[in-house]
């Protein structure tokens, strides 16, 4: 099992990995919450390699994606073949980062073609017709997480997987329940000194949590449909994703999170 796909939701059923420095996509299924291995395609990456940093600079991006939506062969140029899935690049974490950038695709081969050489993409993943629409039968829009590398895969026999995903639940579990301590100082010892959600960086987040909780009497949070994905090119970092329903003595809220986790020196 690869490492990358630490828990798989219930929703999910199916992941996609593209392994770039093989020129290898692998599609998994989800079995009770583990990645089980379908089928492996020939895929081309971008002219001039891996990790995208700049719009034109015709590189495949590496992360952790989402497909959007499904582009039909009808509306098209030929060259994209008999479709196309788009990914969320850039995500939050590649704009974090200043990556610039769009039209990261899936998609298929110009009709005069069989396959294209393993470099001849301006940063898109190819594969040939026939592949794309085999892969096309389980793709599923937003769910079907994807994950590029462009680094040696981690393979680990079940026990391992299941071992690591428990200490990576576990630490989220722990996020939880301190938050429900109303122990300002436990729960924003999981935040980094880096935190930033869009808005506040990590003072204005504190500072925002104190006065919020310390208003409270109790507070109960409710984590489901959990998907945690470590996250290439990155020391020790995962994407976690869930379902929040939030319940305090003067609010509630149910929410759809996704939380980028990575542990620090002196801990998680």
């Amino acid at each position: 099992i690869p490492a990358y796909f630490a828990h798989l939701n219930g929703e999910t059923k199916s992941a996609v990995l593209v392994d770039l420095a093989n020129s290898r996509l692998y599609l998994f299924e989800n079995s009770n919450g583990a990645p089980a291995l379908v089928k492996d395609y020939y895929i081309s990456l971008g002219k001039n390699g891996a990790r995208k940093d700049i719009q034109g600079d015709q590189r495949t991006p590496i992360g952790v994606y989402h497909i959007t939506e499904y582009l039909a062969e009808a509306i098209l140029p030929d060259r994209y073949g008999d479709g196309a899935f788009p990914l969320n690049y850039p995500n939050e974490w590649d704009r974090r980062r200043n990556k610039t950038g769009y039209g990261i695709w899936l998609h298929g081969t110009p009709f005069n073609t069989f396959s294209r050489p393993p470099r001849s993409s301006d940063g898109c993943v190819t594969l040939s017709n026939l592949d794309f629409n085999e892969l096309a039968l389980r793709i599923e829009i937003v769910e079907t997480p994807v994950i590029i590398t462009d680094q040696p895969i981690d393979w680990l026999s079940l026990s391992a997987w299941e071992e690591r995903r428990r200490i990576l639940a576990d630490v989220i579990d722990g996020w939880r329940i301190d938050w429900e301590s109303l122990e300002n100082d436990r729960y924003l010892s999981h935040y980094s000194e880096e935190y930033h959600d869009g808005k506040l960086d990590y003072a204005g987040w504190s500072s925002r949590k104190r006065r919020v909780n310390n208003a409270k009497t109790y507070v109960k949070v409710q984590v489901s449909d959990l998907s945690i994905y470590e996250y290439p090119g990155e020391d020790a970092m995962v994407v976690v994703t869930f379902a929040q329903d939030y319940d305090s003595s003067n609010y509630r809220h149910a929410s759809k999170k996704r939380q980028y986790w990575k542990r620090e020196s002196d801990g998680v």
